[in-house]
């Protein structure tokens, strides 16, 4: 006997990749904010706007070494009127002027020092002749300095209270170098989502089990938890759900109390044995869409119970990736405040004959190579939806929309850059 929800699974209605996603984004509320030590805001997303408590510089500073002056002393100089300056200070980097500067003197000073406040240019130390007599020192200048040469005002940078860095930012180098150099010690970061990962099948072994005749390893777990964390969260590799509806709900349920996602592979078609199609058909969750437009993938599914999401991939590993690029690394962005949580879009040409037909949308897995200012889109050759090993020499989905013609090498398509590509 066939029950309603063993004939939901084969009433699918095939929604298009920017709708599905449209389904989906709702439901990705950004988290809480947390608060960590400098170094530990590495790859974190933050949470607030920083704005500079002080200055930058908060002090003028000398952008060389050379000597402090009064521009003044050098009006009218010359080769045949040279202008004689008395050294009075040593200003060396992280001390302060000494002395006052009185017009005819100057200050030897190095590269980011503090400039005395009588100075207002810097001349180099090329551009000098030092003179020593009746013990002092001299300097001897055939040439005017224009006021503020060589001197870096306060505030160049940045000004007290102005933004340096807005929320949804990725913090990196350059981030913690900012924020390190106006001394904020403790950065304001989202809480990394938790996502649980289960793969479903009894045809599953562990990584670490002998390989037996019949049945495959639970590599797509690993490939998700990396991707998981390359999206800026956390995963949590959960055991392994055999063919069993009824534990599937058990571990699904318990799953959406203590993580802010959940994610299974396998179990997704029309088959028997695949118990995610029959538990989001039933009534346990609210099914956001049990398929789409697309190959790789096509029976990707998304639910959501009590405002946490579900994504049940495929569990053929190419068509897995791809489920994860298009779908969940943008929930997991909303999630964290990402400002363009989708893949980067571009136009290339393509390198190669693209051969296969389909009424559905492909992304296609690929490499892109740029030549003499040009970018090109290479497919890989082996593309089903179960081969896994080209994912690991793809940096691009190629995006070949639903024809019933091969595209040729040198047709432009839409590529979808992948995260660690080097373009």
């Amino acid at each position: 006997m066939t029950t309603d929800s063993q004939q939901d699974k084969f009433r699918r209605k095939a929604l298009q990749v920017p709708d599905a996603q449209g389904r989906i984004l709702p439901y990705a509320r950004r988290l809480p904010a947390e608060t960590v030590a400098l170094p530990d805001a590495q790859g974190r997303i933050l949470a607030e706007r920083v704005t500079a408590p002080h200055p930058y510089p908060h002090f003028r500073r000398s952008g060389m070494d050379g000597f402090a002056i009064l521009s003044r002393d050098t009006q009218g100089c010359g080769a045949n009127r040279p202008a004689l300056l008395e050294v009075v200070d040593e200003i060396p980097c992280g001390s302060l002027p000494s002395v006052p500067l009185a017009p005819g003197t100057a200050a030897r000073i190095m590269t980011g020092a503090k400039v005395p406040d009588e100075a207002d240019a810097v001349v180099m130390f090329e551009m000098t002749e030092t003179i020593r007599q009746d013990g002092k020192t001299y300097i001897r200048l055939i040439r005017e300095i224009d006021p503020g040469k060589n001197i870096t005002p306060v505030g160049l940078e940045l000004a007290a209270g102005e933004v340096i860095l807005e929320p949804g930012r990725k913090v990196g180098a350059g981030e913690i170098s900012v924020l390190a150099t106006f001394g904020i010690d403790r950065v304001p970061v989202v809480r990394k989502p938790r996502i649980a990962v289960f793969s479903t099948g009894s045809e599953l072994l562990a990584i670490s089990e002998p390989l037996q005749d019949g049945r495959i390893r639970n590599s797509n777990a690993y490939m998700l938890a990396s991707q998981i964390k390359d999206a800026g969260a956390e995963p949590f590799m959960l055991e392994a759900i055999p063919d069993d509806l009824e534990l599937a709900r058990q571990r699904v349920r318990a799953a959406f109390a203590d993580y802010d996602a959940v994610i299974t592979t396998g179990g997704v078609s029309v088959g028997d044995f695949d118990i995610m199609a029959d538990l989001v058909s039933g009534g346990e969750v609210e099914m956001l869409f049990n398929k789409v437009t697309m190959r790789p993938g096509s029976v990707t599914t998304a639910a959501v119970k009590d405002g946490n999401l579900l994504f049940a991939l495929s569990g053929n590993p190419g068509a897995c990736f791809v489920g994860f690029e298009l779908f969940v690394r943008p929930a997991i962005g909303r999630m964290l405040g990402v400002l363009q949580p989708f893949l980067p879009e571009m136009t290339a040409e393509l390198g190669r004959p693209y051969k296969k037909i389909n009424n559905f949308t492909r992304f296609v897995r690929g490499r892109l190579e740029a030549r003499e200012g040009k970018l090109y889109a290479y497919p890989a050759e082996l593309d089903e939806s179960g081969v896994m090993i080209t994912i690991k020499d793809s940096d691009a989905l190629i995006v070949i929309p639903p024809s019933g013609e091969a595209r040729e090498a040198g047709e432009m398509v839409t590529v979808l850059k992948l995260p660690g590509a080097s373009l």
